[in-house]
């Protein structure tokens, strides 16, 4: 081949060549600028999502396609600001909050609440749930939320203590753990009222009352009284007495076991006695000696009547006659004097007939005809005596048990 011919072929080669560098060029530049044109276009836009802001540049003509774009999806909870429906253009300001589904519990009440508040004290205000420094809420109110939320209410308790009041807060508890959260402790003998450990505190069982028992010993003398013992002297005339040995009480020291209620004393007993000094008996000597006449009775009784004589067969003649309980008495018996409330001697006088009277029915120094008794004169009373009532007097004690008690006729002489 000559060489024209190599020079031609190879001047025709080097305009291949530049022509598709040209076009490779051109079309560069058609991408470049297409690219160029198509991001002149989009819109920057300001996009938060759960608190964290990123800038976007979108060509979507809506938030809601934006949203979409960012394969976000919206609940029906969620809040996006502005509306879904609203125009983008740049500069616009894009929020979306995801709403979560909380489960509330308050004082063991459970509730499922949607919000899209992430602090545990927004969903409670949300929720309209008042809470006091009292209450426990878990977690704290400052927390982010979680699935679960608690509160427990607290409840105002009184609190008496041995007869104290005072109130405190607490939330519902057993009445054990309350006081020993108090650092109230129970003594042995120590009693709650209306309650008992086992109890749960509430609105309505809001009262704990701890009783204070105490049980001391106490030790008091006291005197111990001395007994009359009679002894018959036959060198003693009949009616007569004699003090043979004047009478001493004793002591006796008691221990008593006192219970104490809240401070007061509302019982006591005797749990042990010991004799500190005996008492010493009074002994009396007693006639027994017969005299061969009775001496003459005092002269104003006398006067009123013979009462010595025997009771006639029938009712006397005249007087007031009715009838009245009549039991009988001696001289004789235990802390009785022997002198009667007209102040005869009755024990110097043994063969004397007279009665007990209520001076408001018989008065006083009457002659009286007792059926079954005879003529007495109407010359002491006592305390039993009432009414129609009279006591007759017997010398022994066994004339005393023999009459007994019976109802009887009287009449009243003068």
């Amino acid at each position: 081949m000559s060489n024209q011919a190599i020079k031609g072929g190879h001047n025709q080669g080097n305009k291949k060549s530049t022509m598709i560098f040209g076009t490779v060029i051109a079309i560069l530049f058609v991408a470049i600028m297409a690219l160029v044109l198509i991001e002149g276009t989009k819109k920057t836009i300001a996009l938060t999502v759960e608190g964290e802001e990123m800038e976007v540049r979108t060509h979507a003509k809506t938030v809601e396609q934006l949203l979409e774009e960012q394969n976000i999806e919206v609940a029906a909870h969620d809040i996006v600001e502005p509306a879904l429906d609203t125009p983008l253009k740049t500069g616009l300001a894009v929020e979306w909050i995801e709403a979560e589904e909380v489960v509330l519990t308050v004082d063991e009440e459970e509730q499922t609440f949607v919000t899209t508040k992430r602090t545990v004290g927004e969903v409670l205000e949300e929720a309209g749930i008042e809470v006091t420094e009292h209450d426990i809420v878990y977690p704290a109110l400052e927390e982010e939320i979680q699935p679960r939320i608690a509160v427990t209410k607290a409840i105002e308790v009184e609190v008496v203590d041995g007869g104290e009041s005072k109130k405190v807060w607490t939330t519902p508890t057993s009445v054990e753990l309350f006081l020993a959260n108090q650092q109230i402790a129970l003594g042995e003998h120590d009693e709650l009222a209306g309650v008992t450990l086992e109890d749960r505190l509430s609105k309505d069982a809001s009262k704990v009352e701890v009783v204070r028992i105490e049980k001391v010993k106490e030790q008091v003398e006291a005197p111990t009284e001395f007994t009359v013992e009679e002894k018959k002297d036959a060198n003693l005339e009949q009616g007569k007495t004699k003090v043979l040995q004047e009478g001493q009480k004793g002591k006796m020291l008691r221990t008593y076991e006192v219970v104490m209620r809240n401070g007061e004393e509302v019982e006591r007993n005797v749990v042990e006695e010991e004799v500190v000094d005996a008492p010493k008996n009074k002994i009396v000597a007693v006639g027994s000696k017969q005299i061969a006449q009775a001496k003459p009775v005092n002269k104003t009784v006398v006067s009123r009547g013979n009462s010595n004589a025997s009771a006639p067969a029938s009712a006397p003649a005249g007087g007031k006659e009715f009838y009245v309980e009549a039991t009988a008495y001696t001289p004789y018996c235990t802390g009785c004097s022997g002198i009667s409330a007209a102040g005869i001697n009755l024990r110097a006088n043994p063969n004397l007939r007279l009665i007990a009277v209520d001076p408001r029915v018989i008065p006083m120094g009457s002659k009286v005809w007792v059926e079954g008794y005879g003529y007495a004169v109407a010359g002491d009373t006592g305390g039993a005596i009432k009414g129609n009532r009279i006591d007759v007097l017997m010398q022994t004690k066994s004339q005393a048990y023999s009459w007994g008690r019976k109802k009887v006729k009287i009449k009243v002489m003068n």
